[in-house]
């Protein structure tokens, strides 16, 4: 077992060069500019698949000379049913003008004497909040209305995909190659699908996005943690998600200014221009180098992190072959597998329990997030204040994360989220404050349980299966997505279903959590042996 010792030395290793400075924080900004990327494509749709107020295209009942002579109000009038509040009917006209509704009586009254028939033309759209979205490019209203919500599930649908696919190509080839494969994947895909010419062909896009996107997600969080110092694995987890909430304003931003769904895509998609020149200056992850006995490569950056870092003179006793003694003791030629996380009892019982987990964290967390329009405000407004909260809230959880550890904190935020969206079935739809505010904490504790799942699901697995594991948690994450948005279509059964079923989860998936053990301030295990050895 003398490899056990000498491979637990990495962490020392990174003490003695610093396991938080420059170094680091180039690591961080580097993999900024593509991780701002992220949040701006997994939310988009909340502004790209907008469904502006819509009412039949009327042109067509133009019968010459009377209809000719109408303003546009009293042609509506007389071509469009109106509702009960008095606004018009979005999927129905009336066959011919029905002129007796000029004397000001389109109500409900002498409405049902009349027939309908739906929009025979096409659609009118009110341009005035967004230019263009999907939904009036390919009319995807009335009865193609879930088409819309479909392009949400089709992008997660790819990262899914994409998660365990990436995790194993980076854990055989690297974190550094794949990443750049993400970024540019990413871009030509984006690009692609804003230049779509037909919905199929824009579905088809978006899942490929997603697919390159989950690359950018799970590799850059693994490099950043293999390059942290155990003591600053909190932070280094906090600064990350940090990401997030910087990606959403800026969403915001942009969505705000350009209203055009196609220059919007190229928009969000245009920092990883930046990231793909940054991408010289990222570091492959030393442990990964060592882990796959490429002791020079791993000294070379060693040397280079403990340079950056001010740390030189502490580092002359390193040399390649003092690593390669540390490494090659019992390197043994094999790959891992996803498998290879079922197959001993301890580390199947913390993929069981994390993948459960991660399912409950990630359906609530867009369940909550990918329905803006519930809370009846408006939708810029409303996604600038959930990207708002997140970033106190992240202070609050680093400070509770170093006294109290990762393990109540997921308990204690995932039992949060059910108790707030229980709390808002009961309240009337009238108290819009209250009601918002309530929102408002289930989100902020829904965003703090995922950034501690992420933290806490890299500590959890050991380093030679620590990418499957992500790939493995984020697959069963995204499985959680994909059928979240689908879920907010059971308001038609019921209109509290889908705020049971979320907070069910979300209070199921916490109890599940206690299963997991404690990871606050110890060492990353390296080996599957570190997880099964009786602590």
């Amino acid at each position: 077992h003398q490899s056990l010792l000498c491979k637990m030395k990495f962490d020392s290793i990174l003490s003695e060069i610093n396991g938080f400075g420059k170094f680091q924080l180039r690591l961080i900004l580097i993999q900024m500019l593509s991780r701002i990327t992220l949040p701006c494509h997994f939310l988009l749709n909340n502004f790209m698949a907008a469904i502006p107020n819509h009412h039949c295209n009327i042109s067509a009942l133009d019968d010459g000379d009377v209809f000719g002579n109408l303003t546009f109000q009293q042609k509506l009038a007389v071509s469009i049913p109106a509702e009960q509040d008095g606004t018009l009917n979005g999927c129905e006209m009336f066959p011919s003008p029905q002129y007796q509704y000029l004397l000001g009586s389109n109500s409900t009254g002498t409405k049902d004497a009349v027939t309908t028939v739906p929009c025979q033309n096409g659609w009118m759209y009110d341009n005035s909040t967004f230019k263009s979205t999907l939904a009036t490019e390919w009319d995807l209203v009335c009865s193609r209305k879930t088409m819309t919500k479909a392009t949400a599930t089709v992008l997660f649908a790819g990262v899914m995909v994409g998660a365990p696919l990436f995790g194993f190509l980076s854990d055989s080839f690297g974190r550094r190659p794949m990443l750049l494969v993400s970024y540019l994947s990413t871009l030509i895909f984006a690009v692609l699908s804003a230049f779509s010419t037909s919905y199929i062909m824009f579905t088809i896009m978006r899942f490929f996005t997603g697919l390159s996107q989950a690359g950018i997600s799970i590799i850059s969080i693994a490099l950043n943690v293999e390059w942290f110092s155990v003591e600053h694995r909190t932070f280094s987890g906090i600064i990350i998600s940090l990401d997030w909430t910087l990606g959403s304003w800026l969403l915001v931003g942009i969505a705000y200014g350009v209203n055009d769904w196609r220059m919007l895509i190229l928009a969000v998609s245009s920092p990883l221009i930046l990231s793909i020149f940054a991408w010289r200056w990222l570091p492959e992850s030393a442990r990964w180098l060592m882990a796959n006995g490429k002791v020079d490569a791993a000294h070379r950056y060693i040397m280079q992190c403990s340079k950056m870092n001010n740390r030189s003179k502490s580092m002359s006793a390193i040399t390649p072959e003092t690593l390669l003694k540390s490494a090659q003791e019992e390197i043994e030629d094999k790959k891992y597998t996803f498998l290879d996380l079922f197959k001993s009892p301890n580390l199947r019982k913390v993929a069981i329990c994390s993948g459960i987990v991660w399912y409950g964290v990630a359906f609530t967390y867009y369940g909550i997030t990918l329905n803006i329009t519930g809370f009846g405000l408006n939708p810029y407004l409303t996604q600038f204040t959930f990207a708002s909260i997140e970033m106190p809230m992240k202070i609050g959880v680093y400070f509770f994360l170093k006294k109290f550890g990762r393990k109540p904190g997921m308990i204690v935020t995932l039992l949060s989220v059910g108790l707030c969206l229980f709390v808002n079935m009961l309240i009337p739809k009238e108290n819009v404050i209250i009601r918002t505010v309530v929102a408002v904490l289930g989100k902020s504790m829904s965003e703090a349980s995922f950034t501690i799942m992420f933290l806490y699901t890299t500590e959890l697995f050991p380093t030679i299966v620590r990418q499957n594991g992500l790939g493995y948690t984020s697959f069963v994450a995204r499985l959680g997505v994909s059928i979240s948005p689908l879920i907010m279509l059971l308001e038609d059964v019921w209109n509290h279903f889908p705020a049971l079923i979320y907070s069910s989860v979300a209070v199921g998936s916490g109890l599940v959590a206690v299963l997991l053990p404690e990871t606050l301030n110890i060492h990353l295990p390296e080996l599957i042996e570190d997880i099964e050895k009786p602590r």
